[in-house]
């Protein structure tokens, strides 16, 4: 039981770590694209999807893709990060409560 859990946390920790690498690799990307084509936001108007179809995108269309990747991408790997977060703590636990069994 014990590797299993060690076995687990493990897995998860490598995969958040791949998740983390590829949501930087593709939020690097769409930045790099907003910065070259300078596009001002603030991080209220990236996180709401309703501010940015309403504040950003009509000063800047041109952009648009890359504006909604950009935003996207963050989300997604923030709410990805965080599940992964929780079953890495989640199993760390149980392992804990059972690492006097043995």
């Amino acid at each position: 039981m014990r590797l299993l859990l060690i076995t687990i946390v493990c897995i998860l920790f490598v995969m958040m770590l791949g998740v983390n690498l590829y949501f930087r690799a593709k939020v690097l990307r769409a930045y790099r694209k907003l910065v070259q084509d300078e596009v001002d936001f603030t991080p209220g108007q990236i996180f709401s999807k309703l501010r940015v179809e309403d504040e950003i995108i009509p000063k800047y269309p041109a952009s648009a893709d890359a504006i909604r990747d950009f935003s996207n991408y963050l989300q997604l790997s923030i709410k990805m990060t965080t599940v992964l977060m929780v079953l890495i703590t989640a199993f760390g636990g149980i392992l804990m409560w059972f690492r006097h069994e043995v």
